[in-house]
């Protein structure tokens, strides 16, 4: 008997460091039963005491269960912390709750003055409404929307209307050596190159351009062309699976617009989305709300905020429909394809990754073993081994869901 306790207790300690995922199984295991949730409980516990990652960094962490409604865990709940890309969380429950998923995204083709014969005396006014979708195909529509009026030349001008918003190209507290997004509101592919796509695609398709580029705002009795349209519903999926940057601003702009100033302003948004964290109880006076991706190093939110958020999606068809399929899925797809692969989180947690210089963070759903759907937010600061902090992360989603 002293050799076999021997022998299991060797093959516990020689288990690889990249399998610490499934050696924490393994020790859970081993541990006497609890009936769930003290079990989940106790098993946290020990995490978190026995991590070494949590000598020299902070966590902050919060599991709620939206089955019993009733608060399983929480440590360090209320510090307020870097979210990173869990930002997008908020902005895409935001915009849902205030815009609903059916919200269009507009860009717009107008034109003014006079069609002589097959000559177009005027000019022709492209108006942005933020639409980081809009590609090729869609300039190709405007391009079709132009021959559709009979016009084989332009002799005017080609106006961005670009007074959707403020004339802000970063963010607010943006690193200026970070790949940021343009925030534009008259997107081509993603670049702010709109006009000079236009006339590309018009020469190309034999329309003679002799037009000035220029901005400006559309005039009272402009004559309606053609628009491209896509809507939140539309942006989601890449905005949550991807990380997108710029969709994620693109939301926060609508969200600002939808206030009704213009041009709408990051300061329009955030007023937006701090009534909404007053609605939920909490005092919007605590947190710090940036932009809405979450490249800002001046936001800062909470675990409990976050999962304030969650509960109040789930609790809304509205929000809860379009938003739990575009999150990222464990072992699947987006930023989690790769993390808590063979384990039982696996095609299990629905979780939107944040990730900066010592920040790496984690918030979304799983379903427990008992059928219960639990949400949950993880917040590592101060991890300079990011890896470190999402195998923290992987570990937690592990016990939540066995």
């Amino acid at each position: 008997m002293k050799k076999y306790l021997f022998l299991l207790l060797l093959s516990v300690l020689m288990v690889p460091a990249k399998a610490q995922v499934d050696s924490l199984t393994i020790r859970c295991d081993s541990v006497p039963a609890l009936p769930w949730p003290q079990s989940l409980q106790a098993n946290i516990d020990t995490l978190i005491q026995t991590s070494s990652l949590l000598e020299i960094s902070e966590v902050g962490l919060m599991v709620y269960d939206l089955t019993a409604d009733s608060v399983l865990y929480k440590y360090n709940h209320r510090h307020t912390l870097r979210p990173a890309s869990n930002m997008k969380l908020i902005t895409a429950i935001a915009a849902l709750d205030r815009l609903g998923a059916k919200h269009q995204l507009r860009t717009t083709l107008y034109y003014t003055g006079v069609r002589d014969s097959s000559t177009l005396r005027g000019d022709l006014y492209c108006v942005g409404g933020m639409d980081p979708l809009f590609d090729k195909d869609d300039l190709q529509a405007f391009v079709e929307g132009v021959r559709t009026l009979g016009i084989d030349t332009i002799r005017g001008r080609l106006v961005a209307d670009k007074s959707m918003k403020d004339a802000d190209l970063l963010g607010w507290g943006w690193c200026w050596d970070d790949d940021n997004p343009v925030l534009s509101p008259l997107h081509i592919e993603r670049k702010d190159l709109f006009l000079e796509h236009f006339v590309q695609a018009l020469r190309k398709a034999g329309i003679y351009v002799d037009a000035q580029l220029c901005e400006g705002r559309l005039p009272v009795g402009a004559t309606y062309v053609v628009a491209s349209v896509h809507t939140i519903s539309h942006v989601l999926p890449q905005m949550m699976k991807d990380s997108d940057n710029l969709l994620a601003e693109s939301l926060f702009y609508q969200l600002a617009a939808s206030s009704g100033a213009r041009p709408a302003t990051a300061k329009h948004a955030r007023q937006i989305i701090n009534k909404l964290i007053d609605k939920l109880g909490l005092a919007s006076s605590a947190y710090n709300i940036a932009d809405g991706s979450g490249l800002s190093l001046y936001n800062y939110l909470s675990p409990e905020l976050e999962v304030a958020f969650l509960r109040y999606a789930w609790s809304k068809e509205g929000i809860r429909v379009p938003l739990y399929p575009s999150l990222p899925i464990a072992g699947r797809d987006g930023t989690l394809s790769k993390r808590m692969r063979k384990t039982i989180a696996e095609g299990n947690v629905h979780a939107k990754t944040g990730t900066l210089k010592g920040v790496t963070t984690l918030a979304g759903y799983c379903t427990a073993a008992n059928g219960h759907v639990l949400c949950f937010a993880i917040m590592n600061q101060g991890v300079m081994q990011l890896s470190r902090g999402r195998d923290f992360q992987d570990r937690l989603c592990v016990l939540m869901c066995q």
